[in-house]
């Protein structure tokens, strides 16, 4: 059976955005010296999510005159949250204010929850209120909405860059002008899940094993954040990075994506390198900022 889109899917999103308001963020900014360079200052960030949770960050801020074009990494499934993600240069915060944002369970902010991987992607998925990625998607619009208030960033030009998660911050949030995304969780995601036993995707295998009378309880807390519907309402540019021609998200299921989407979206697929997709992302993102060259790593070069 195919995903379809719940009847009330924007209720669903403007309950979520009504939880954040009734909320401030009362960010607590500390400075880091030992992350902090010639070049740029870095600070570690506490902010307040739905919850009441507490979340926390990565800031660094170039040193000069700004304002400065930002990237924002939004919440990854990963327990670690890094500075800078591993394999980006440092020389990126040069040019660059960023954010790196951990979203609830993760490293530093795992009080009072601590996220399992695997067992994050299903975790409370039998109904579309308890999910756990309702509360991780308020975490990365919060961190967006955070970095692209700094009164350090440009507003013209902010990039949410990571998962699928980087495209729903954008969507339902503010800030962002442009978003790079890799899909790897919410397009179609029991069937795409069907297919495949990687994980994470094989999460919602295992669970549906041992819960095979909660199939249709999963699929709907899922619609909630399937891609395609969230597309239709980020209106800048987009990157969508699909599988290799073999792999579960390939071209074919991201363009259900990018077709939905009423701004400028570009689909690259992938070319089983790490450099070589890393390449096309740092080369659209310079190009869209103005800059006549990427900031890339050394061992790249």
């Amino acid at each position: 059976m195919t995903m379809t889109q719940p009847p009330d899917f924007d209720q669903y999103w403007a309950a979520v955005a009504d939880d954040l308001r009734e909320l401030p963020e009362r960010p607590e900014i500390d400075p880091l010296p030992v992350r902090s360079t010639d070049f740029a200052d870095a600070y570690s960030v506490r902010l307040t999510s739905v919850g009441p949770y507490r979340l926390f960050g990565y800031l660094s801020i170039p040193k000069g005159d700004g304002p400065f074009p930002a990237i924002y990494w939004a919440p990854k499934y990963a327990s670690v949250l890094e500075p800078v993600p591993q394999g980006t240069a440092n020389e990126i915060r040069r040019q660059y204010v960023t954010f790196a944002c951990s979203g609830r369970g993760q490293r530093n902010a795992d009080q009072p929850f601590a996220a399992m991987f695997p067992g994050l992607l299903t975790e409370g998925i039998e109904s579309p209120d308890s999910y756990i990625f309702r509360g991780i998607a308020a975490d990365a619009v919060r961190g967006l909405e955070y970095v692209a208030s700094r009164p350090e960033v440009d507003r013209s030009r902010v990039v949410a860059m990571g998962n699928d998660i980087a495209l729903i911050a954008a969507a339902q949030g503010t800030g962002a002008t442009h978003v790079v995304s890799t899909p790897a969780l919410f397009v179609d995601t029991i069937d795409r899940a069907s297919q495949t036993s990687a994980y994470p995707l094989e999460e919602i295998n295992d669970y549906l094993r041992h819960n095979p009378f909660s199939r249709e309880d999963a699929r709907r807390s899922l619609s909630y954040f399937d891609l395609r519907w969230h597309a239709p309402r980020f209106t800048g540019k987009s990157l969508l990075m699909a599988d290799a021609p073999d792999g579960v998200l390939d071209a074919g299921a991201v363009n259900a994506v990018a077709a939905a989407s009423p701004g400028d979206s570009t689909v690259h697929e992938s070319e089983s390198s790490s450099y070589l997709d890393g390449m096309v992302i740092e080369r659209w993102v310079a190009r869209e900022f103005g800059f006549d060259e990427p900031i890339v790593p050394e061992h790249w070069r």
